[in-house]
């Protein structure tokens, strides 16, 4: 019965990493064609921003809308409904729609990505584990999905080369992302099993949004969200060591690209499995272990900022680089984790999240403004020094408020064996 259990367990995981993998493709679709987006949807860089701006908007607005649905819906239903709605978006964008309807449909993204698939894939994924093992479950949820997304993004790439890199291609490409999409989405709806029922509170609609009150009012799941909240303000700024080495060292465009493609997918491959791997087994605490790792980027960026950088080897400050990513990876792939450790109950287990991802991705509204304008601002290393230091500024932030977190579930686990040694 055990082996059976696990196999379920780890079945169940599976596709939800599947899905978790591929449901973003589209509304990243800047990462891999970028240009072609601008050539055959006949877009600025300001105009494919603001699709990607009102797509950070609704979906950080929606994750309040979460709040109140994510303890409703079963994965069985939402994830598959999700994907498929994902997909059929995108058949639309292969229309190659006017500037309008490319706001429309990123708009739409928010929603089918984020407000109404996120909350409940975390909620699914810490259901399957005990509170000992939430930090590897997050962290091979991470590095699965980068396994995924390079899988498909590729496979994309190569569609799009295959049919002549032109509009023609791009479509196709789009069209291959869609159909993944709504093909795991339909798997998804076979392979996965209605949500354990949670015991319905009394009051109908009054006793549901007394549980979303009751998620609102819990001190710690604010503080695991402004911890988050840290963790991604130091994440968005990983997208200008791109502009950095070309700006600063003049890297050749091609090794900015090979670059790239390791620090959207190699680092989350490597960096979720040693995230999780340090939270459970040498730290024995998610929360801990974001302390410490929040103590370790200060003194990498520090340092990095202070390094000879007119005069250092290229290859060294790519190594760098890619070093401060994995600390910010290992930490990325785990920042949920802590919702495990402060002991909520289930049936606010998905409002927790949906209020972790709407205080936990709000930097993506700003953050890549402020970077970016500091930039424009000042040019040259000048620019970078002051983006490099507001991240060491955000960790810092991301320090104490985690050493805050540490010893609140501390408190609660000291007050806990009291009352268990007084009974």
């Amino acid at each position: 019965m055990e082996r059976k259990g696990n196999f379920k367990k780890w079945f169940t995981f599976i596709v939800l990493i599947i899905g978790g993998g591929s449901i973003y493709k589209l509304s990243s679709l800047k990462d891999a064609f970028y240009i072609p987006m601008q050539e055959h949807f006949h877009l600025t860089h300001g105009q494919i921003g603001n699709a990607l701006s009102i797509y950070s908007t609704v979906a950080t607005v929606g994750f309040l809308f979460a709040i109140y649905f994510a303890d409703k819906f079963s994965k069985k239903i939402a994830l598959p409904a999700s994907l498929i709605a994902t997909g059929i978006l995108g058949i639309y964008l292969s229309t190659f729609p006017g500037y309008h309807g490319i706001l429309l449909v990123w708009a739409l993204f928010g929603i089918t990505c984020d407000m109404m698939y996120w909350p409940i894939l975390l909620k699914s994924v810490k259901s399957l584990g005990t509170d000992q093992e939430q930090g590897r479950l997050f962290g091979f949820l991470e590095a699965g999905r980068g396994v995924v997304d390079t899988i498909i993004a590729f496979t994309a790439l190569a569609i799009f080369a295959w049919l002549g890199k032109g509009a023609f291609g791009l479509r196709g490409a789009i069209l291959f992302f869609s159909g993944a999409t709504i093909v795991i989405g339909i798997i998804s709806y076979f392979c996965l099993e209605h949500d354990k029922p949670v015991e319905k509170k009394e009051g109908g609609l009054k006793g549901e949004f007394q549980g979303v009150i009751k998620a609102v009012k819990c001190k710690e799941i604010w503080v695991v969200s402004f911890t988050i909240f840290s963790v991604y303000a130091v994440y968005c700024g990983l997208t200008y060591f791109i502009p950095f080495l070309k700006d600063i060292y003049g890297l050749p465009v091609t090794l900015i690209g090979a670059y790239g493609i390791i620090n959207q997918y190699g680092l989350k491959m490597i960096g979720g499995p040693l995230g999780g791997f340090l939270a459970d087994k040498k730290f024995k605490s998610p929360s801990k272990y974001l302390r410490f790792s929040f103590l370790l980027s200060i003194a990498a960026m520090i340092i990095f900022i202070l390094l000879p950088h007119k005069s250092m080897n290229v290859y060294l400050g790519m190594v760098f680089t890619l070093g401060f990513g994995t600390i910010i990876f290992s930490q990325r792939a785990i920042f949920f984790a802590p919702m495990g450790e402060i002991n909520i109950s289930e049936d606010i287990s998905g409002s927790a999240m949906a209020i972790g991802s709407f205080i936990g991705y709000a930097p993506a509204m700003f953050t890549y403004s402020i970077y970016g304008s500091i930039l424009d601002k000042f040019p040259g290393f000048t620019g970078y020094r002051i983006v490099f230091l507001l991240m060491a500024g955000f960790a810092l932030g991301g320090f104490i408020i985690s050493s805050y977190l540490v010893k609140l579930i501390n408190n609660s686990k000291t007050a806990k064996e009291t009352a268990t040694i007084s009974n």
